[in-house]
């Protein structure tokens, strides 16, 4: 792949487009300022709006949920409402004095774009403030067709998706030479279109999310040192935010608190083109200080197995994905099962939850035989309560795409990784 441009690592302050994308505390509480304050406060009630749904919620009954004063709750709720993003959603009995105004969430209010860019395959989806997808497109992609035909196709599909939004419909349906070809920048092409947050893009790693930069993705290591989001933000003028897959993924289960999710702890393993995780922990996305948490598929379970593309021997991505290959599907879930079970022993998790595209095309016996693993180690050593469960994972092949486009939008509502 000639034409992969590679950087050297910026600073947090030169990175362009992550306001939108950090936790409201993620600059830690030395130096908070009233404004980041306020955001945080908003975040809060913007997230119990929306869990609230159609009923809606009181501004008391805010109040009460937050800790905040009933007075601050009024100034957050105003501006909420001048701002779109909250609507009035009638009134309920109070039990005393007059019925009480209950405020929800106007999901139409916002959107954004969640890519999942996959080696082989690239989806783009268009959701609205309650994560609810309204439009999508899937079409097949080769990560190793060079860096302009990669972002072109990315550009492009990004522009299909968003141009029902209103303006920028034309650069969108047109199939401008940026989005068709990827020789233009395309620069602002989505700067203003209707309610557009950004753009969030998730794909195999290993990367450095806190700067959008790719290191050796396994397989295409000519990726290594491209700076993925600054040269898509460019292109389409808009925040962009880019993670590996599987930290989406899990951020967009937690975050739609999905059943089988709803654990403090839980470990989303991801089986497609590669292997995965992702770790929620306390009801956090736990990426680690140096953005490596969730190397799952390159733990060495065979010191003398077959080599990895990661340059190491007895991977169990390269076992798992073997036994594909050669149509062993209950031996790929037991090479999973012990790997599962390395990482329930190590976090002592709530539940596994299975997803990707090759747990799609089996998934009973997926999660039949890394069960049996995890229940034969449960038993052995008399784990109380059992084995920990094995779910597949809700949303099916659009979990990485719609966990992308949550990178933008949990963290308006108070949620998002650490």
């Amino acid at each position: 792949m000639g034409g992969v441009k590679r950087v050297s690592t910026a600073t947090a302050a030169d990175a362009t487009g992550t306001g939108a994308a950090r936790s409201p505390g993620s600059a830690g509480s030395a130096g908070a300022n009233l404004e980041m304050l306020r955001s945080h406060n908003a975040a809060l009630v913007l997230g119990l709006l929306r869990d609230a749904g159609a009923e809606g919620i009181s501004r008391l009954e805010l109040a009460e949920r937050t800790g905040l004063t009933p007075q601050a709750v009024s100034k957050i709720t105003a501006r909420l409402r001048e701002q779109g993003l909250a609507a009035e959603a009638g009134r309920r009995a109070s039990t005393g004095g007059k019925p009480r105004t209950v405020l929800r969430l106007v999901p139409e209010a916002g959107h954004a774009v969640g890519v999942h860019l996959d080696r082989d395959e690239l989806r783009v989806v268009l959701v609205d403030l309650d994560g609810a997808v309204v439009g999508e497109r899937c079409e097949e992609l080769d990560l190793g067709a060079g860096a302009e035909a990669v972002l072109g196709a990315v550009c492009g599909a990004v522009r299909g998706v968003a141009g029902r939004l209103g303006r920028g419909t034309g650069a969108a349906e047109g199939g401008s030479g940026a989005a068709e070809g990827g020789a233009g920048t395309g620069s602002g092409a989505l700067a203003g279109v209707g309610s557009l947050v950004g753009v969030g893009v998730a794909l195999p790693g290993p990367l450095d999310h806190a700067h959008g930069v790719l290191h050796r993705v396994t397989g295409f290591p000519e990726w290594d040192g491209f700076p993925l989001r600054d040269a898509l933000a460019e292109r389409l003028g808009v925040p962009v935010v880019v993670d590996k897959d599987t930290n989406a993924a899990a951020l967009g289960l937690a975050a739609g608190g999905e059943e089988g999710a709803a654990g403090g702890s839980f470990a989303y393993l991801h089986l497609g083109t590669g292997l995965g995780a992702g770790l929620v922990i306390g009801g956090t996305v736990h990426q680690g200080a140096r953005t490596g948490a969730g190397e799952f598929g390159h733990q060495v379970i065979q010191l003398d197995g077959p080599l990895c593309e990661c340059g190491n021997r007895g991977c169990v991505e390269v076992l798992c994905l073997g036994a594909v290959a050669r149509g062993d599907v209950a031996e790929a879930a037991r090479v999973l099962g012990v790997a599962a079970g390395n990482l329930v022993g190590l976090l002592d998790i709530d539940v596994v939850l299975l997803g990707g595209r090759t747990v799609a095309g089996a998934p009973e016996a997926y999660v039949r035989g890394v069960g049996e693993v995890l229940g034969a180690r449960a038993r052995r050593e008399g784990v109380r309560g059992g084995a920990v469960p094995v779910r597949v994972a809700p949303r099916g092949e659009r979990v990485v795409a719609e966990g992308a486009a949550q990178l933008l939008l949990a963290p308006l509502f108070g949620r998002g990784v650490g």
